[in-house]
């Protein structure tokens, strides 16, 4: 584990810091921007405010090394890797990941396929496939070479006060307990957000009927750099390529089956993922061991209030189909970045509400675009009534065939369409 600055290293006293409220235009702060929780996200957002002037704190729970170790890997569309290349964290994550130049989209059985290629945007590839482990260890060195970023892991906040000029953190780091005062918090904090409760902002959203089995796999064959989503009836079933010819699989079924296929050998386990998986890339081996998520959709009816902002899983949770959750989170940093940096720039309050409301505005429309794209989808296809069967294949023929609708469908799931955060440009503010 690195070592962790301790939090009064990280700030000089002040005179009178203990009433940091007593005038509201003489408030004393120990970090501009706080950000609870260390995972991709929210590394991404303290990477992104580096270098902007402000002084950042970014707490986490977990140990480094159990945050590393977490077993997944994301799909990274093309707008999310410009967003690490500007960081300049891409030529460090680029050579241990994986690209994948051809997507083949199906429902079940059908022998209709629709093939996307990079030829249907003028690309070179349509995306990669990363470890979670990858970018988190990456985005960890970078936070260990930002002198204005003091990273507080393990710790956790065990309270919080947001007063109309100040937000107060209290935090348990090792057993010592500390307040912090910070301008503004960015809850990245996940599904469960603590902050987003303590806060009272509703969601609203639903338990899906399924849950996803993951897994590595090694093929016998080569994966020739293809994604593949075959829709079935019961869910979903995802491969992605990665390094060394190992794939990805998200194979998305009802609960009970899901514990079901939990329950299995080894050797069963494998021989229903052959079965669904199909024989194109030969024999298939298990590398370690599968794991199991429930399936939600959830979206915040507020990202922000004053002196609080929530990005990635904190704000929205989609199905997992089509790969977009890490990417919405990725955006959501960028871009709530982009809105402090540019604020800072101009003297404005950054955490105020008429700011922030910035970046709720920019996000929200889009955030709640995806969600509806990925839940019809799953919708539709997870589906046997013989009309929406006909109606969703009628889709997929148009699909193949009006090249505008494919190319403007596949901009939508690379993120090439909407607003991109410019925050990391050299010409930014």
């Amino acid at each position: 584990m690195a070592q962790v600055k301790a939090v009064t290293s990280a700030y000089a006293p002040r005179e009178n810091s203990q009433d940091a409220e007593t005038d509201d235009n003489q408030a004393t702060y120990d970090y501009d921007v706080t950000i609870v929780g260390g995972g991709i996200v929210g590394s991404l957002a303290a990477c992104a405010l580096s270098g902007s002037g402000l002084k950042i704190a970014l707490i986490e729970a977990s140990e480094q090394s159990l945050a590393v170790a977490r077993g997944q890997a994301y799909s990274l569309n093309l707008l999310s890797s410009q967003i690490f290349d500007q960081l300049g964290l891409w030529q460090r994550i680029r050579p241990q990941i994986e690209t994948y130049t051809q997507v083949y989209l199906s429902d079940g059985r059908h022998p209709g396929v629709v093939q996307f290629s990079p030829q249907d945007i003028q690309s070179d590839t349509l995306g990669y496939v990363a470890e979670h482990r990858i970018l988190l260890a990456e985005l960890q060195t970078q936070l260990r070479q930002c002198p204005d970023i003091t990273w507080l892991c393990p710790a956790k906040v065990v309270q919080t006060d947001f007063q109309a000029k100040v937000a107060r953190l209290t935090i348990d780091q090792s057993g010592e307990v500390t307040t912090l005062r910070s301008r503004l918090v960015v809850g990245a904090d996940g599904a469960r957000s603590p902050l987003r409760q303590q806060a009272s902002i509703r969601t609203y959203g639903w338990q899906y009927w399924q849950s996803c089995v993951v897994a590595f796999i090694q093929p016998e064959k080569s994966h020739a750099n293809i994604a593949y989503e075959r829709f079935q009836t019961d869910g979903p079933f995802a491969i992605l390529p990665l390094p060394d010819n190992l794939c990805r699989i998200v194979w998305t079924v009802p609960h009970a089956e899901a514990e079901r296929l939990m329950q299995l050998d080894r050797a069963s386990f494998l021989q229903e993922l052959t079965q669904r998986y199909g024989s194109q890339m030969g024999q298939l081996d298990l590398v370690g061991d599968p794991y199991v998520f429930p399936v939600r959709l959830l979206h915040s009816t507020q990202y922000v209030k004053p002196r609080l902002a929530l990005i990635g899983d904190a704000a929205h949770c989609c199905h997992p189909v089509g790969g977009q959750g890490m990417n919405l989170g990725v955006r959501d940093a960028a871009a709530l970045a982009e809105v402090i940096r540019t604020a800072h720039h101009r003297g404005e309050d950054f955490a105020s509400l008429k700011v922030l409301k910035r970046y709720e505005r920019w996000r929200m429309v889009e955030n709640v675009i995806v969600l509806a794209f990925t839940d019809c989808l799953d919708r539709l296809f997870s589906n046997r009534i013989l009309p929406i069967v006909g109606l969703r294949r009628l889709g997929l023929w148009i699909l193949g065939n009006i090249q505008p609708i494919k190319t403007q469908i596949l901009r939508l799931m690379l993120g090439l369409t909407g607003r991109a955060p410019q925050i990391a440009a050299p010409d930014s503010p």
